[in-house]
């Protein structure tokens, strides 16, 4: 502790800007290098990215909207493992804290923030306050605080580098000044580790902003397009005669006649002299659909998801939509997005929450409803492993280590009981076959 105090005690210095990127009239800075063990966050991308992406850029709301609606329908649970082997699942007083995160809170609500934040900053921050409830932190709001006993002002490389907790500064953002909180005190969902930063996120946004800038400007273009009444932009020469003041008056007086959607597919008067031509360019030569299509499936792959998952045009088309590809794709995006990011969340939440021994926490997904049509092949998938435990119970196997190692795919398990095929009860001996009535016995004991 006396060394994250220390740590807190010293000056920051001025950051060196990263690489800059535009978004409209905007230019943003990314992340720097971390500052005396601090690994300070970017108010102003984040705001960037939440103000002018995510609420301004219709793509990036669709995929972000279906991470979360998925992602939020999962359940939390304990489940055991032993000898290293996950075993079954149950639930435990340990779990309040995410069924009731805070008032009127649910788990759905914590872990739509969740998603959020880690899909907008690269990093969700969640703080469990003295009474058991829990607090989202703001992303943009949170240093990252590292060191070393040797080194304990620099980036926290050092052999013996450790976090040493985090501050939360809602009141001066990026000023690492504020609430101090412990690695115990904080889950910290991080789904894409930042090459360049020890302990903090990435968006999956960040490698993508020129795809996003590129789709913004598309938009753009196509409003501009209809702003102009639906009609190419055309070129009007007059007289070399004009003088320029009366050149400027002819142009305003075009601008006021002709301009805008409210003047669309007027008839244009010219006056002597003056000549309109259409230029060429227009939205079908530009191939708009196409074009934007291509930007969307881009974005659609950094995302996670598959574009016939989220409706973007590409995934609309052609045999995208058969049932085999769309299944394809659906177990794609449960199988190699969202199971990974509810693995993850679960064990940033496992910091703060009490796990019982031998067990950790996990999800449950059996409710998710994106997921019910993988019901009939998990019903198959039993089917299968009821035969093989018959079968193998057949030939002389201990049913418990059959139970055992079908579960745990690990033949290794199985242990025999020395009994095969018919001879599954133990022989009768000498003395038993002796104390057996002959048939005649038997009938007379049947009259």
């Amino acid at each position: 502790m006396s060394l994250f105090r220390r740590a807190l005690g010293r000056r920051t210095l001025p950051l060196n800007p990263g690489e800059p990127w535009s978004l409209g009239p905007n230019t943003y800075y990314g992340q720097s290098r971390p500052v005396n063990g601090k690994e300070l966050p970017t108010p102003a991308e984040f705001q960037a990215l939440t103000q002018q992406v995510y609420k301004r850029n219709g793509a990036i709301a669709a995929l972000m909207f279906v991470r979360m609606h998925v992602f939020s329908e999962a359940r939390f649970a304990f489940r055991d493992i032993t000898d290293g082997q996950p075993g079954k699942l149950h639930g435990g007083p340990g779990l309040a804290p995410l069924e009731r995160p805070w008032p009127g809170g649910t788990t759905s609500s914590l872990l739509k923030r969740a998603i959020q934040d880690a899909d907008l900053a690269g990093n969700g921050f969640v703080a469990r306050r003295d009474d058991g409830t829990l607090k989202r932190l703001r992303p943009d709001w949170v240093t990252i605080v590292t060191g070393s006993d040797d080194e304990p002002d620099l980036y926290g490389d050092a052999i013996d580098g450790e976090l040493l907790g985090y501050i939360y500064s809602p009141r001066t953002p990026g000023s690492a000044e504020g609430t101090v909180l412990l690695p115990d005190q904080v889950a910290h969902f991080a789904p894409i580790p930042d090459p360049e930063f020890n302990f903090r996120g990435m968006s999956w946004l960040t490698p993508v902003i020129d795809e996003i800038a590129a789709d913004t400007a598309a938009v753009h273009h196509k409003r501009q397009f209809f702003g102009s009444g639906a009609t190419s932009k055309v070129v009007v020469s007059v007289g070399a005669d004009l003088t320029p003041k009366q050149f400027q008056e002819f142009v305003d007086l075009m601008e006021a006649q002709n301009a805008g959607v409210l003047n669309a597919y007027k008839t244009m008067y010219l006056g002597a002299g003056a000549d309109a031509k259409p230029m060429s360019m227009s939205m079908r030569d530009l191939d708009y659909k196409a074009v934007q299509a291509i930007g969307e499936s881009r974005l659609a792959a950094a995302a996670g998801v598959p574009p016939v998952i989220v409706g973007f045009s590409e995934g609309l088309a052609g045999s995208s939509l058969n049932a085999g590809n769309y299944a394809s794709a659906r177990r794609r995006f449960a199988d190699a997005t969202m199971r990974p990011l509810w693995r993850d969340i679960a064990g940033a939440l496992a910091a703060i929450i009490d796990v019982p021994d031998g067990s950790e926490l996990w999800w449950n997904d059996r409710d998710v409803a994106f997921l019910r049509e993988d019901l009939a092949d998990i019903a198959e998938i039993q089917s299968k492993k009821s035969i093989t435990v018959r079968n193998l119970t057949d030939a002389g196997y201990d049913a418990a280590s059959v139970v055992a190692a079908v579960e745990a795919d690990d033949f290794s398990l199985l242990r025999h009981s020395g009994l095969f095929s018919v001879q599954l009860q133990p022989p009768a001996t000498a003395e038993q076959v002796d104390e057996q009535p002959d048939d005649d016995q038997a009938e007379e004991g049947q009259e």
